[in-house]
């Protein structure tokens, strides 16, 4: 049975271990909304400030659909392009939103949700989806979130 450790290091040490549950939790098994699951599961227990964490997959040839998730229900279908997850998807890179009321075209499912970082799980250079992280906070999330979120899913992506 997996168990989820303490984090009692510094945000790095922290993020590692998080990295690293990943792992152990994801190892074997293939199936994309399993580990989609337990990797929003596992976020959502780690991070703090936060009110939302989830995937928007890749569907058809410019479409994101709601992936497994942890928070209030969500918009189900995001066009490329539009709001951030749809911006990150286009630009395939990761956002960092201080104040998503200052993001133009920015798509509100939760009225609480004040910032957002967005990073696109790409894998031998698809674009398979996006990971979503909403905080009810303005200017959560920092250059080591953006830095250890883009290694999480690096290792996420190894298992899908």
């Amino acid at each position: 049975m997996f168990n989820v450790q303490m984090y009692n290091g510094t945000r790095q040490e922290n993020y590692t271990l998080v990295i690293k549950q990943l792992n152990a939790v994801l190892e074997g098994e293939k199936n994309t909304i399993a580990n989609l699951a337990n990797a929003s599961a596992l976020l959502n227990q780690f991070l703090d400030r936060i009110n939302w964490v989830g995937f928007y997959l890749v569907e058809g040839e410019n479409e994101l659909v709601l992936g497994p998730f942890q928070g209030l229900p969500a918009c189900v279908r995001i066009p490329f392009g539009k709001g951030v997850c749809g911006t990150s998807a286009v630009k395939r890179e990761t956002i960092r939103v201080e104040d998503v009321h200052q993001f133009p075209g920015h798509i509100a499912c939760d009225a609480a949700s004040q910032s957002e970082i967005v990073i696109p799980l790409i894998k031998d250079g698809r674009l398979l989806g996006v990971l979503d992280i909403d905080s009810p906070e303005k200017d959560r999330f920092d250059e080591l979130d953006q830095e250890m979120l883009e290694k999480f899913t690096a290792a996420l992506v190894t298992h899908l």
